[in-house]
């Protein structure tokens, strides 16, 4: 069975998301649908990537991604297929698929050229763009046949975190805010560690604050799981899942998380000192 996602900025309360997954099901009614998330900020492509880069490996080989965020068709704009790792993405060309696939080549980019003959009529990008190329590679069409092959797609790239050897200090800033409030940087693992591996200890600031221990998860909070409760609020640095610095509050949430507590936004710095 072919599994099709969807990942919108379109919410749920509208009527978009069922419109798109009624026009599968009238093309292909065995098509397997699956949201990864509908709840994107309004033409964030930042935080659409991190999301759809986290979630799509997870998916089996073949699976195709529809990317409805900043979507709305424009005939200036082109709307793409990519064909990386191992599976289809089909989204405008905004440059959110070079944010995913920023260190993964693709093994074909394509401009979708299926429907260009009814630009008048395109009111819907999703239902009447990429449903249809969904579907046919669903149903095992080739890709060449929904479009032409090209080089290059729009190019965006993330802030990249810097290292300022005579202040011996990164700087970094908050790339992602999470469901239960975790701040999550843009400083990686590998980043940190290399920088690392000549001094003896290291200071993480950010606002008016402080942490000088990273853990390897949120759990790693807790010493003492007799006594649980008690690291309900505790302020961490962890690496997470992504293998990237994250600020959180054990047992946090929207309300009383690392946002709420540390008052940091999309954008604002994070540090870290070595001596």
């Amino acid at each position: 069975m072919s599994i099709i996602t969807l990942t919108s900025d379109f919410g749920n309360l509208d009527y978009r998301v069922s419109a798109i997954k009624g026009k599968i099901l009238s093309l292909n009614p065995e098509v397997s649908i699956v949201d990864i998330t509908h709840q994107i900020q309004a033409y964030n492509l930042i935080q659409s990537s991190y999301i759809v880069r986290n979630a799509y490996k997870h998916f089996p080989k073949g699976t195709i991604h529809i990317l409805s965020v900043d979507s709305f068709f424009n005939k200036s704009r082109k709307n793409i297929l990519y064909q990386a790792d191992g599976s289809y993405f089909i989204a405008a060309d905004n440059g959110l698929l070079s944010l995913i696939f920023f260190d993964v080549k693709p093994e074909a980019i394509y401009e979708i050229t299926l429907n260009n003959r009814f630009d008048d009529i395109v009111n819907f990008t999703s239902t009447d763009v990429f449903v249809p190329v969904a579907v046919h590679l669903a149903n095992g069409g080739l890709p060449e046949l929904i479009g032409r092959k090209i080089e290059t797609a729009k190019q965006l790239s993330f802030p990249k975190p810097v290292y300022n050897e005579s202040e011996k200090m990164i700087i970094g800033e908050v790339m992602y805010i999470d469901n239960f409030g975790n701040i999550i940087s843009n400083i990686s693992k590998d980043l940190f560690e290399t920088i690392n591996n000549g001094f003896e200890n290291f200071t993480i600031k950010f606002r008016n604050l402080s942490l000088s221990k990273i853990f390897q998860s949120h759990t790693e909070v807790v010493s003492d799981w007799e006594r649980e409760t008690e690291y309900h609020g505790q302020s961490a640095a962890i690496f997470n899942d992504s293998q990237l610095l994250e600020l959180t509050i054990y047992k946090g949430s929207k309300k009383n998380g690392a946002k709420t507590l540390f008052g940091l936004n999309v954008g604002e710095n994070i540090y870290i000192e070595f001596s």
